[in-house]
Parts: C-alpha cells; structure tokens; sequence
C-alpha cells in the first residue's frame, strides 16, 4: 500500500512521535497551523471517515481519548481544536483517517 501514514506506522518514515500504543500513533505535523499541532492517526488503515465502520466505534474513540489526553499534556488546558477532514472535498489530503489537534493560540470561527 502506498499510504504515507501507514509507512509512519511501519517505521518506513520518520515523525516526531508524541504518543505511540497498540492502536494510534500521534505525531507532530510537518506545516503546523498553531503552536500545537499534532495528528493523532489509527494503526489500522481507513481511508476516510465514511469507511468507518460500526466495529470501529472502540477505535473511533480511542482516538478522540488520546487526542484529549495529548492535548492537556501539551498544555492546551484552556482549550483547542480538533479536525477531521473527509475525503478531497472535505480538505483531506491523505487518505487514511487521522485527527489534526491545535492548541496555545485563538482560534477562528468559522474555520475555512
């Protein structure tokens, strides 16, 4: 599979790794868009988030969990966003689910 995230994943690539278990990886991005910017992605390949599926729902959530637990431990406490973008109209750029975390400056309404 030519999936940028999943070659992370296998070790084929390098990221500055924040967080690594059995399920997810989260990693800093390459073109932060805040002081804090992180993806936090699933080992397990989903395209987008349409393919989800209902046996994903552990998953889903684990990886919301994880973003929340960074995200404090970054020192986002007074707030941030997360992103999730699906499929190319939606702004997604690579094809393997992921969640971009932002923190430590405003953010904007709406976003873009």
């Amino acid at each position: 599979m030519d999936c940028l995230f999943c070659k992370i994943v296998a070790g084929e690539i390098p990221a500055r790794k924040l967080y690594e278990d059995d399920q997810v990886i989260a990693f800093h991005d390459i073109g932060p868009q805040a002081p804090v910017h992180f993806l936090v992605i699933p080992k397990k390949h989903i395209s987008t988030l349409n393919d989800l599926s209902a046996a994903d729902t552990p998953l889903a959530g684990h990886i919301l969990f994880t973003a929340q637990r960074l995200a404090k431990e970054q020192g986002c406490e007074e707030g941030f966003r997360v992103v999730m973008n699906c499929n190319d109209l939606g702004g997604q750029t690579v094809h393997h689910i992921h969640m971009h975390v932002l923190g430590q400056r405003q953010m904007a309404w709406p976003p873009g």
